[in-house]
């Protein structure tokens, strides 16, 4: 097994940790995780894809072992969020890389790629909305009210995606056979997101998740002008982010492998094999290996 290093960096005065695999001289590609999720959802993932790939899989601010300042410290928003990782790959002389974006890291994903459109090689949403098509009325609409008003009653409905039954939720709806799933998974989760002062920094990003649909045309104009190669492998029983929303991507890039599996939210828990060799494949069709051998 390709051996997993797990390293710290100090960017922008903060420290922010990442796992990092795979020959350094091998095509990128940069896992992003979601809510209320941290590298650690790709554990597995990142050695099944380091015998080929330089993966690198931060941990966004506020989250997983990365530093978690207070509301007053730091302005939780996805561009602060993107600047970190920005800055991140910078540092570890990564340029052009593909991408692998799961719910919140979706937005991230997007903002790298507007920025730098160049920079990006390859696309695989896992659950990572970029279209209004597949937002879950029965999920999204607490978090709709929240964004249009902040009253009591809007923040504890949103308040009740940071409990430990909605966060064990996430993991386990939709999944064929729940038992597979790992009680790790959900309460390492929910530990690290229940650090004092965190639920602040997490209504924060509830907040400014409006700001991400306006981002969507352009996202689109990108994807349409640039063919990006793009693998959607998505969990097709996701109560948060619907099949649709796969299927929207071949809208714009008509070439995209859009494939539905039998899995919820978290598809690398209950579908984590048949995600890797996805994934694998999708990687040694459309980036260039020059550098590294075949396997």
């Amino acid at each position: 097994m390709n051996a997993t290093h797990h390293r710290y960096a100090t960017v922008r005065g903060r420290q922010m940790f990442y796992r990092e695999a795979g020959p350094v001289d091998a095509p990128a590609i940069v896992l992003l995780h979601g809510f209320p999720a941290s590298s650690f959802m790709f554990r597995d993932l990142i050695p099944a894809l380091a015998d080929g790939y330089h993966v690198v899989a931060p941990d966004h601010i506020g989250y997983g072992f990365s530093d978690a300042p207070s509301v007053k410290e730091f302005d939780y928003t996805f561009d602060a969020l993107t600047d970190h990782t920005a800055d991140l790959l910078r540092q570890l002389n990564i340029s052009r890389y593909a991408i692998y974006v799961h719910d919140y890291g979706a937005p991230i994903g997007w903002r790298l790629a507007l920025r730098d459109p160049d920079a990006i090689t390859g696309i695989v949403t896992q659950n990572g909305n970029a279209y209004d098509a597949g937002f879950v009325e029965g999920f999204w609409k607490t978090v709709w009210a929240y964004q249009r008003e902040q009253t009591p009653e809007t923040e504890a409905g949103i308040r009740q995606a940071l409990t430990l039954d909605m966060t064990k939720w996430q993991y386990i709806a939709g999944v064929p056979d729940p038992s597979v799933v790992s009680p790790d998974t959900w309460n390492h989760d929910y530990a690290l997101i229940s650090r004092p002062g965190n639920d602040e920094a997490q209504l924060a990003l509830f907040r400014d998740y409006a700001t991400n649909a306006p981002l969507y045309p352009s996202l689109h104009e990108f994807l349409r002008e640039k063919q990006v190669p793009v693998l959607a492998a998505w969990g097709r029983n996701d109560p948060i982010f619907g099949p649709d929303g796969a299927r929207a991507f071949a809208d714009d890039v008509p070439d995209a492998d859009i494939e539905l599996l039998d899995g919820g939210h978290f598809l690398l828990e209950s579908n984590g094999d048949e995600v890797a060799k996805l994934v694998h494949d999708f990687l040694d069709r459309t980036q260039t290996r020059s550098k590294v051998g075949q396997r």
